[in-house]
């Protein structure tokens, strides 16, 4: 995928199209997009992603409390790597909340992105009030000269269950059963910023890690196993999300500890990549037995990679 674009930049070739959030591009989602990329091969189409940013339920219901799988910037780099051609992100405000299906059905669809053909689900809804529905777009379809092919029932549904499923997991903890759910490990993408340097007085150097977005889904407080790939290399660690509270920390920190490493990272920004979870987060009766916890939690860590490779 070449770039990411908002919708400033008319597309200079015909494409073909679908709409969506595609938050987590799990294996449901992946097999819209599969049927996307290999429709645009087939006839020889551009294929896009027309997704809204922010989430509608942000501006419209002022849902703050809204947790997304995925970043922006995280959801790109899945799409890149399974082929698509290009993921546009329409700013979602109130004005264009608005518009009307046929004039988004022209003026977005048409106009901006060269449309022959839709690949839509069967229940998809667009326009002010979302008041149109696959019909409508069939209609237009042949007003404007482009083809509608519809999703099924049954893969809509495999997509919602899957969110569900996903969300729940990852609220729980079950990083394991998150990451069947989505093809890929789920990610925390973040900048290293200055910690208390407390992992370093318990012989386990972290590297702090600020989550700009605050939209983004984190997992349940705990350790977990993970890695990031710096400087093409890839690094195992363990990962705690949580408040310290064996020192009575009171504010929430990620925090990652990596294996046979000691390079500078401040203010670089990573991608890690959660595998499975060795524990619940833990009042300990004081920091000693904190730090044998640690050493427990690197063996739990260091197995299973051993074992499994962590892929």
């Amino acid at each position: 995928m070449k770039t990411k674009r908002n919708l400033n930049t008319l597309l200079d070739q015909p494409t073909v199209v679908t709409i969506g959030t595609f938050d987590g591009v799990h294996i449901g989602h992946q097999k819209i997009v599969k049927r996307l990329i290999n429709a645009g091969k087939l006839e020889g189409l551009k294929s896009v992603i027309l997704t809204f940013f922010p989430h509608p339920r942000m501006i419209l219901q002022k849902d703050s409390s809204i947790k997304l799988i995925n970043t922006i910037d995280e959801r790109h780099t899945i799409l890149e790597a399974l082929g698509l051609d290009y993921l546009l992100i329409k700013k979602f405000t109130k004005e264009f909340s608005r518009l009307s299906a046929e004039d988004f059905v022209k003026q977005i669809l048409v106009d901006k992105l060269h449309v022959k053909k839709v690949i839509i689900g069967y229940d998809h809804r667009f326009g002010r009030n979302r008041n149109a529905n696959i019909e409508d777009l069939k209609r237009f379809g042949n007003t404007y000269n482009f083809e509608v092919e519809e999703i099924s029932a049954q893969d809509i549904n495999d997509v919602a269950v899957s969110s569900t499923k996903i969300r729940k997991a990852l609220n729980e903890g079950d990083i394991a059963k998150a990451n069947t759910f989505l093809g890929y490990n789920f990610m925390i993408t973040g900048t290293v910023v200055k910690g208390k340097g407390l992992g370093r007085q318990l012989g386990f150097s972290t590297a702090n890690i600020k989550v700009e977005e605050d939209y983004k889904l984190i997992p349940k407080y705990g350790s977990y196993i993970v890695s990031s790939i710096i400087n093409n290399e890839k690094i195992f660690g363990m990962l705690n999300i949580g408040i310290n509270p064996t020192v009575d920390g009171n504010t929430e920190s990620i925090e990652v500890h990596f294996f046979n490493f000691s390079k500078d990272i401040y203010n670089k920004t990573i991608q890690i990549d959660l595998h499975e979870r060795i524990r619940d987060e833990e009042k300990f009766e004081s920091v000693e037995a904190l730090k044998n916890q640690l050493v427990k939690d690197k063996e739990t860590a260091l197995a299973y990679i051993a074992k499994h490779d962590a892929k």
